[in-house]
């Protein structure tokens, strides 16, 4: 653990870490003192309730361009993702995408930019309006999905919940990642993102899964910060 925290917070690779990660997990499983489910509950509620009042006026901005911006179609986007132990639930987003646009991802598949796995991003994707763009270059999309927090459904800090379409049991790996709340951040977001390959990408949150503690939750929340304005992989 100390090796990851040191090199999360300067800003080094972590992929050689994994053998020593592993090794590490093995020794520390029974050893470890976890966050516990009502500690991590109730710092996500007073985390997500105060950011998401502090945020509305950035919400009511993001909504106006929108409006003004994004073409027809709502201000929210809604979309099933996979929770905790694959339960399915609906997360929100502000609208990026020309409406009804996910209808059409798989037209789009074959220029799938990520390397492996069932993942799908597009750098330029066509279906993005401008002021997606920006909103996705910004991390602002992410910000209703404090809701999703309060609703407890997803937590600050997790695994990324995917579409349901993308999820995959496999592997170990792609199966502990399902065993704890998704989060709005976690070792993948604050690494590239999108330029993690999906099995590196599954490792890391599988990591988390079998790791998870507050000083972790903590670190990777204040390395948020410098990933967003960062805007590494966001797109």
């Amino acid at each position: 653990m100390p090796r990851v925290i040191a090199a999360v917070l300067q800003g080094r690779p972590i992929d050689r870490l994994w053998p020593a990660l592993i090794w590490l997990s093995a020794v520390r499983a029974r050893a470890a003192v976890t966050l516990s489910a009502a500690t991590k509950r109730s710092i996500d509620v007073t985390v997500a309730g105060v950011a998401l009042l502090l945020a509305l006026p950035v919400l009511l901005a993001a909504a106006l361009a929108i409006r003004i911006n994004g073409g027809p179609g709502p201000i929210l986007f809604r979309q099933r993702r996979a929770g905790r132990n694959g339960a399915p639930f609906v997360m929100y987003k502000l609208r990026t995408m020309h409406d009804g646009a996910d209808d059409d991802k798989e037209l789009f598949r074959r220029f799938n930019e990520l390397p492996s796995g069932p993942c799908f991003k597009m750098r330029h994707d066509p279906r993005i309006t401008p002021v997606g763009r920006w909103l996705r270059r910004s991390s602002l999309d992410e910000v209703p999905q404090l809701w999703n927090v309060l609703r407890g459904e997803m937590s600050l800090v997790g695994p990324r919940p995917l579409p349901l379409d993308e999820v995959r049991r496999d592997t170990g790996d792609e199966r502990a990642r399902l065993m704890v709340l998704p989060g709005m951040t976690g070792l993948w977001q604050v690494s590239g993102r999108v330029e993690i390959p999906y099995p590196r990408w599954a490792a890391m949150d599988a990591w988390y899964a079998r790791n998870r503690s507050l000083g972790l939750d903590v670190l990777l929340l204040v390395k948020t910060v410098p990933a967003v304005l960062s805007g590494r992989g966001a797109y």
